[in-house]
């Protein structure tokens, strides 16, 4: 990161910083896409099953990683304020936060996973195999947690090419372990859905060996000597990162796991309509990376101009992230309307499976609209640390209005599994107006803070 001053510099390194990003998060979105498409060429049992348990994986990974992602603001600021010092000792304290966080959702999943599963009115073949899904793919979270910590470090420093190249070298590894442990090759048994969480999990071992070397060899990273002269554990250290995290994890929990909630309430529905379902909410998920990744590039850039209190350029780098993400959610949404077929295809050989994911996609064009404008303020808040107003309107705007929206539309209108799909649309919308309400106040409240100290200082 380095001090820009005029709006060229400002675009051109935000999307230095954002592409590799968003390489770096596609890439990591395509091992749930290839284990979803791979298993699904299995078999439509074996697609419902990683459905299934992708649905309760994926908010649970996301929530945490939320509270992960709490360092990059925190080393931005740092940064910011050329306070490198202290970068090694919080990214240390991170690590083991991470740990401790991973463990706990291993012994949570140990007794939660059978209950859980046991409610859902599923046929027995795609609860086994959503079950030994998820048992292999927790295999790996204690790797995935350490090395999202240690991405999130790298990010911060501005260098965001390194962790895209880390994922760039892993996916085909994943694709080729898919490949052997789905369909049974070089000996293996034939696993389907299973064999995708066994591929995933080594995946995550692989990448996180990666990071570590890196970290200790390559330059710059070497030079913050994060694996040298370990401190203990110090409790503080995590409250911080808690602080901020808790609220961005809650909140992008909120924001998953409705999905995940509508996946398992359509559990009622024929096994061909819950894998259409996963089929366009796999690809919109996809899609989801772009603003994703715009708000993850606006917490490292506003992060770091807040920091040294340049409030009017964190304004410019937040504007320009909205602009880019709203620009780029149009392209995607007319993508997805001349290719959809296209599309359905990639999922399933199945006629009626094909026919539902079209209908499904129709639906995610214009959800990922309203996500690409709200996905970027959330980064930008974050930069500011502006957290648990975010954590609230996640809460509302998804479970409040949301979800019993679409459990109406669903249930008591004509459009049945659809229905819930509109309900998603209309949180996503009400969340997103808020968002930015809360984005104007906090910019002028950063900006009077700023000016006042100005003229006490004079």
């Amino acid at each position: 990161m380095y001090q820009t001053n005029s709006l060229k510099q400002k675009i051109t390194l935000f999307f230095i910083i954002f592409f590799p990003i968003l390489i770096t998060q596609v890439s990591l979105n395509l091992m749930t896409f290839f284990d979803t498409v791979m298993s699904g060429q299995a078999s439509a049992v074996d697609l419902a099953g990683v459905a299934i348990g992708s649905s309760l994986w994926v908010p649970v990974f996301t929530g945490i990683n939320g509270v992960l992602l709490a360092i990059t603001p925190i080393i931005a600021h740092l940064l910011g304020a050329r306070e490198k010092e202290t970068i090694s000792k919080k990214v240390q304290q991170a690590i083991y936060l991470s740990i401790g966080l991973a463990f706990i959702i291993l012994l949570i999943g140990l007794f939660t996973l059978n209950p859980i599963l046991n409610t859902m009115d599923l046929e027995s073949d795609v609860r086994h195999i959503a079950k030994y899904y998820l048992i292999t793919l927790s295999t790996g979270i204690i790797p995935l947690f350490i090395f999202n910590t240690l991405r999130c470090f790298m990010d911060s420093l501005g260098q965001t090419r390194t962790s895209m190249i880390i994922i760039l070298i892993a996916l085909p590894i994943n694709i080729f372990l898919n490949y052997i442990f789905i369909f049974g090759k070089f000996g293996f048994p034939t696993m389907g859905g299973i064999g995708a969480g066994i591929a995933t999990a080594l995946t995550y071992w692989i990448i996180c060996v990666i990071a570590v070397v890196i970290l200790m060899y390559v330059k710059p990273f070497r030079n913050y000597r994060v694996f040298s002269t370990w401190e203990k554990p110090k409790v503080s250290d995590w409250f911080e990162q808690l602080r901020i995290g808790i609220p961005i994890g809650f909140a992008i929990f909120f924001e998953t796991s409705i999905f995940s909630a509508v996946t398992l309430l359509m559990s009622e529905y024929n096994t061909n309509t819950i894998a259409a379902h996963q089929a366009a909410m796999n690809f919109s998920a996809l899609l989801y990376m772009i603003p994703l990744s715009v708000g993850m590039a606006l917490t490292i850039t506003v992060g770091f101009e807040v920091g040294a209190k340049r409030m009017h350029d964190a304004k410019v780098y937040g504007y320009i992230g909205i602009a880019g993400g709203i620009f780029i959610a149009l392209f995607n949404g007319a993508i997805l309307f001349l290719f959809n077929d296209f599309v359905a295809s990639l999922y399933s050989s199945d006629p009626d499976v094909i026919a539902l994911t079209v209908q499904f996609i129709g639906f995610a064009i214009i959800y990922q609209l309203a996500d690409a404008f709200g996905a970027p303020i959330q980064g930008a808040l974050r930069g500011y640390k502006d957290v648990n107003m975010t954590l609230v309107i996640a809460l509302i705007s998804y479970w409040v209005i949301g979800l019993p929206t679409g459990w109406i539309l669903a249930n008591h209108t004509t459009l049945g599994p659809f229905g819930y799909w509109v309900g998603i649309i209309a949180g996503l919308s009400i969340g997103a107006i808020f968002l930015l309400i809360r984005l104007v106040l906090i910019q002028k409240k950063y900006s009077k803070v700023i000016i006042q100290q100005n003229s006490s200082a004079s």
